[in-house]
């Protein structure tokens, strides 16, 4: 027997067989190369995922890729089912389908795309018609025993299986083979289902091959890498069916597919070494290809009173475009002067021109007062750049699609990016920022010594987004716009959790196995591993499940579980995205838009135009508050045109109050800016770029000098043109880019080429860089001038000093065009919150609803703003919130659509309902119409009433609850007779009854139920705060604000300790570094509805006294205060609830009686003998309050001394009432439990 050295896997499965392969790709082809394979396929379950991934591995790695699916054929035509009787649809049979050549791969697109959409049922489907469609260009082989003549052989149908192979056989020639494949797992029962039956298939496909002249290959159905990664695959296939490891039904591999060597597969068969040589044959026919493509940009609409193609091919001659192109630019673009070439070159002269034609007209309007000469050559210089790229097509698009969203009423972004550096694209609208002004710089963008695709992302409001999607889609044709498809996949949380779960671990063990995985984005499970000494620790578990977690968990880290699409990611062919890239439906079935299978790092290599259309909530707020601003005021708010030197906007910042506020909204940026106190648009703009980790060390620095406590210091006098305006701190790489030019004759392009280095830790680039540098440096006589660098040696010193200072810059170094955008979109936000603070407020809380997370922070910061918020009214409130006027004053409306359990689409009915028929009447004729419209469900209705929606109507939320039943039954019975013909029950709804009948007659909820069920509905105290009905004896306790006060007065290295009121919102206890220790942090809110995360951490033998502290209860809180280095912070020492501060804090007790009461002897007398009754250490005092005002005290007798406690203070309560009690109370202190 001749031994075999090579052999080709032809059909193979990696991850992107979502959960059924585990080979992933980088290994996979890493091992083909080390076992010297030509080549090998790919060849995953009915889609073209990894196609493109799998192919540029190959090719770095100098294997052969062989592009192929195994894909699902129907035995009848697709077009003939009755779609209607899903049972009798054909699922289809396995068969692998590779690509010889480019046509090849051209069909395999389209034959799968096709699959994926048009004839998608349980598989991507293609059927025999389709495929002789798309033959051409194909290899085929038969498939494993999924395949048609393997189920035909098993069937017994063996002349109907020799029939098939016939047909195939015609339509592909020798380019059809027969496949065998042999896996024995020594396991009698899989043996029986599998190694049987591949025995008896490989019998009778091996005498076909003779008979029929059809070459055979042999194959191993690869799933995963290695021999011993077969139970990690195991694993793989249980969370793919749902089952568990332990369920004798489910699906079971024969653990024998892995890639096994030649030697491997030449043992499994000694007998058919031709066979397996056929598999060199096949990889001999696939040809090497090119995926790559230059741009393949669509055709952008140019109106014909321009010009057209044909008037320019009349008088553009070759001569002329290579002059205006130049060598370079016109050989690449041209194809070295090909026919097709000078075509599409002409076309780019066309784009150009008209491009050109559009920029000066923009630049017109944006500079109504004259362009200047810097601004005309920085135009020239961009748009040469742009036609020399071969990219002004993309800038014509992107400036239309943009001009259509403004004449929608879509909201458009300022920009966002590198694109911002553009002054082209500045003229044209797609950004608002003019870059000259803030010395934004082109070719961050597009650098001209670098050829790259053009990247404009483009903010629209979220309402608006997909208004614009849909028209580029009807623009361009739906079949040329699709999305970028995405892979989920298993994190080693997820890991964690999908093997617990299949191997039936407890969920508590689950958890706590996922908790000690460190919280770092993209992470790997051997990071976290290393990271973790306590799950590393797992790995000598007692517990052998969690030893298995912790043995498969690698294996499975990064395997794809789940396609989705790109949030924002969107393509724009020229021809139907089939023709270039494969397709599928995305899983949402009310999206029309195709999504790509290929992910987004693939797109533009095989030269597809990417962009991002990002929707923005904070555009939708904008909008919303213009939209208020003109229905309340009656003005006119243009946020382009707002002035940037507003003084109220700056004052907002500078207290911190910015709340809901783009990109300033977190606590550590309020303090920030209450230290920074921004003047001016510049400094928002290095705080945004400053806050963030790396720089945010900075921050301190920037704002001393700012405000003149630090010394601004420049290492050259030159510096300081692009410094000042950071106070002499390097914050953007711009500032780089331009020094770099300044200083040492970068072009614009080296100064880019720099500013990537730097970013990448290119060391070999960055020191040919520094060379030219100093170079530069020394042969500027401006920078020689200087005291500091007229000496040579000192020159050379000091230009060490800058280009290390860069070097550390790079680490942290932000990208200005970024931080000026989000920085001015900040600043219109802020403008709007000082000046039409309700309307904003509005806006921002409305477009929160549906995030009962976020919402109610924004109800409770309208509140704090000094908004009275009025409670929902079936009435008065519509969906959304809106500003009242009451007495004069600005209040909020709550909402109808932000209750809990009531949402948008019902508060619209209720809404509709109300404009539609008029005001509701009363509870009953509110009921019954919105029963009626079907609009509302029981649990809608409870929670209006629980918020008061329908206090309005006559009835209080108690009788309303309870005769909800009831009344539903009522408006049913309504319904019923309207449906039955018999009309309203009253006529007509304008004849009903107004009053109530058979109201319950029962007392209203208690104020606390009634604040509780506020909070639980609507996420704050509406009608009142809880601390309010114990006022008085809490009105000695500090709040949040004086918490904070006496924080930031604490000294260096001090202690102190504050006591505080707050009611306890939520609880959350987690585990601590500690052993020892658990800590817990509780959420509260003060009487003045501030809200702050308290710490508290205790050892394990106080946990029980710590576990007493719950939800929805007030407390005084014990706080120690520390400041540490400068570093503040506040913690629980002790605590007790409300309730018990009478009878735990209480030094004296006072009883008032009025001198003109007639009954104050009677009275008196009944405490003191409540008093005896209840006898204890705590002094009684007696106040006399007389007919002037005047109060008099006398200390009772010792024997009258009592003991404070809830049922004692009821009895007083009941006698002189609550108003007349009160106490002396001492401080709580850690002592006290």
């Amino acid at each position: 027997m001749e031994k075999l050295t090579k052999f080709v896997h032809l059909h193979q499965h990696t991850v992107y067989s979502l959960l059924d392969g585990a080979c992933k790709i980088k290994p996979l082809v890493k091992r083909a190369k080390e076992l010297g394979l030509p080549a090998v396929a790919i060849t995953d379950h009915g889609t073209l995922f990894g196609l493109k991934d799998f192919y540029d591995v190959c090719r770095k790695e100098g294997i052969k890729p062989i592009l192929g699916c195994e894909t699902y054929i129907t035995r009848t035509p697709i077009r003939l089912e009755d779609t209607s009787i899903p049972s009798k649809r054909d699922r289809g049979d396995h068969l692998v389908l590779l690509a010889k050549n480019h046509k090849g791969y051209k069909n395999l697109v389209k034959l799968i795309s096709t699959a994926s959409t048009d004839n998608f049922y349980y598989h991507p489907r293609i059927d025999k018609e389709l495929l002789e469609k798309y033959k051409e260009g194909l290899i085929v082989s038969s498939a494993c025993l999924g395949g048609e003549l393997c189920q035909l052989i098993m069937d017994g149908n063996l002349k109907e299986a020799e029939e098939s192979a016939k047909w195939y056989k015609s339509v592909f020639g020798d380019d059809y083979y027969l496949e065998i494949m042999l896996h024995r797992a020594n396991d009698p029962e899989i043996d029986a289902k599998i190694y049987s039956e591949q025995l008896k298939c490989n019998k009778e496909l091996l005498a076909m091959s003779k008979r029929l002249d059809i070459k055979a290959i042999v194959t191993n159905d690869v799933h995963f890498l290695n021999k011993e990664d077969a139970e990690a695959h195991d694993a793989l296939v249980c969370m793919n069916t749902g089952r568990l490891i332990t369920d004798p039904t489910r699906l079971r591999y024969t653990q024998q597919e892995w890639f096994k060597t030649p030697e491997e597969m030449q043992s499994l068969f000694p007998d058919n070494y031709q066979e397996l040589i056929n598999t060199l044959e096949i990889a001999d026919k696939v040809e090497e290809y090119e995926l790559n493509s230059d741009p393949i940009m669509p055709v952008f609409p140019i109106p014909e009173e321009f010009g057209t193609e044909e008037e320019y091919s009349s008088r553009i001659t070759k001569e002329m475009l290579l002059d205006e192109f130049g060598e370079k630019s016109f050989n690449r673009l041209s194809k070295n002067g090909s026919e097709d070439g000078l075509k599409k070159l002409l076309r780019i002269k066309f784009e150009a021109d008209y491009l050109e034609h559009l920029t000066m007209l923009g630049a017109k309007r944006r500079y109504p007062d004259g362009i200047s000469n810097e601004h005309i050559e920085r135009i020239n210089f961009e748009l040469n750049t742009i036609k020399t790229m071969g990219f002004p097509g993309y800038f014509l698009i992107v400036q239309d699609f943009i001009h259509e969203a403004q004449n929608m009423g879509v909201l458009v972004g300022p920009g966002r990016g590198s694109a911002a550096g553009s002054l082209v694209a500045y003229c044209l609208g797609i950004t608002k920022i003019d870059p000259v002004k803030y010395d934004l710089l082109f070719e961050r963008f597009l650098n001209p010594d670098r050829i790259s695709m053009p990247d404009i992302d483009v903010d629209f409001d979220d309402v608006g987004r997909q208004k614009i999607l849909n028209w580029v889609s009807n623009k361009y044709g739906q079949d040329h716009v699709g999305h970028i498809a995405t892979f989920g996949s298993m994190a080693p949380k997820s890991c964690i959790r999908d093997i617990g779960r299949i191997y039936n671990l407890p969920i508590p063990e689950v958890s706590r196995l996922t908790k000690l995985v460190p919280d770092e984005a993209k992470i790997t499970f051997e990071k976290a591993v290393a990271a973790s000494p306590e799950l590393a620790n797992e790995k000598n578990s007692p517990d052998p499940i969690v030893r298995k977690i912790m043995e498969l968990s690698p294996y499975l880290d990064g395997v794809y579980r789940q396609p989705g699409i790109h949030a924002c990611g969107i393509i724009i062919s020229r021809d139907p995205l089939i023709e270039t890239i494969p397709v599928m439906r995305p899983s949402n079935p009310t999206d029309d838009l195709l999504s790509t299978q290929y992910d987004g790092h693939f797109v533009e290599p095989i030269g597809l135009l990417k962009m991002d259309f990002l929707g923005l909530k904070t555009l939708t707020v904008l909008n919303e508050t213009v939209r208020l601003i003109k229905l309340r005021k009656g003005i006119d708010i243009d946020t382009d045109k707002l002035p940037l030197d507003d003084t109220a906007t700056y004052e907002l910042f500078s207290r911190g109050e910015t709340t809901g506020l783009f990109q300033f909204e977190s606590d550590g940026m309020k303090e920030n800016l209450k230290a920074l106190k921004p003047d001016c648009l510049a400094d928002l703009v290095a705080m945004n770029a400053l806050y963030r980790p790396g720089p945010m060390a900075y921050i301190p620095q920037f704002i001393e000098r700012k405000h003149g406590r630090a010394p601004i210091e420049y290492d050259h006098p030159l510096m300081e043109k692009y410094l000042k305006e950071t106070y002499g701190i390097t914050v953007y790489q711009e500032q780089v880019m331009l020094l770099s030019r300044l200083l040492g004759g970068f072009t614009r392009g080296q100064s880019d080429t720099l500013r990537k280095a730097m970013g990448k830790k290119n060391i070999d680039l960055m020191n040919e860089l520094k060379g030219k540098f100093v170079e530069g440096c020394l042969a500027n006589p401006e920078f020689r001038a200087a005291p500091q660098a007229k000496d040579e040696t000192k020159a050379r010193e000091l230009i060490d000093k800058i280009w290390k200072d860069w070097q550390d810059f790079a680490s942290y170094a932000f990208n200005k065009s970024h931080a000026v955008c989000y920085a001015y979109l900040a600043y219109i936000t802020g403008y709007l919150k000082a000046n039409y603070s309700s309307e904003y407020m509005c806006a921002q809380t409305s477009s929160e609803i549906g995030n009962f997370d976020k919402m109610p922070g924004f109800v409770a910061e309208s509140m704090a703003m000094g908004f009275k918020m009025l409670p929902p009214d079936v009435n008065n409130s519509i969906e959304k919130f809106v500003p009242e006027d009451v007495n004069g004053k600005i209040a909020i409306r709550y909402g109808l659509g932000g209750i809990k359990g009531v949402g948008m689409q019902a508060a619209t009915a209720i809404v509709e309902e109300r404009q539609k028929n008029g005001l509701y009447k009363s509870f009953n004729d509110f009921i019954s119409r919105t029963i009626c419209s079907g609009a509302l469900n029981s649990r809608a209705l409870e929670a209006l009433i629980r918020t008061g929606g329908v206090d309005g109507l006559g009835i209080h939320r108690a009788a309303a609850l309870a005769d909800l039943p009831n009344a539903i039954s009522r408006a049913n019975a309504n319904k019923r007779d309207i449906e039955s013909g018999q009309g309203c029950l009253f006529g007509s709804w304008e004849d009903a009854p107004t009053t109530e009948t058979n109201i319950p007659d029962i007392p209203e909820m208690r104020p606390l139920d009634i604040m509780l069920a506020e909070r639980e509905l609507l996420g704050v105290f509406l009608s009142g705060h809880p601390l309010s009905i114990n006022a008085k004896l809490l009105s000695s306790y500090k709040t949040i604000d004086d918490l904070n006060a006496a924080l930031e007065r604490l000294p260096e290295g001090a202690t102190s300790s504050i006591n505080v009121c707050i009611f306890v919102l939520s609880v959350d206890k987690k585990p601590s570094k500690n052993k020892n220790s658990v800590s817990i942090y509780i959420t509260g809110e003060d009487k003045t509805g501030q809200r702050m995360e308290f710490p508290y951490f205790v050892s394990e033998q106080d946990i029980l006294h710590a576990e007493d502290i719950q939800a929805n209860t007030a407390y005084v809180f014990n706080l120690k205060l520390n400041n540490w280095q400068g570093k503040r912070s506040k913690r629980v020492n002790t605590f007790l609830r409300v309730e018990q501060i009478p009878s735990k804090l209480a030094n004296k007790l006072f009883v008032r009686i009025e001198e003109t009461d007639k009954d104050a002897k009677n009275k008196l007398e009944k405490v003191g003998q409540i008093l005896l009754s209840h006898p204890g250490y705590t002094e009684v005092n007696l106040v006399i309050h007389l007919k002037n005002n005047e109060r008099v005290y006398f200390t009772l007798p010792e024997k009258y001394n009592t003991y404070i406690h809830d049922e004692l203070l009821k009895l007083l309560y009941d006698i002189v009432g609550e108003s007349n009690i009160n106490f002396d109370l001492k401080t709580l202190t850690s002592n006290i439990k």
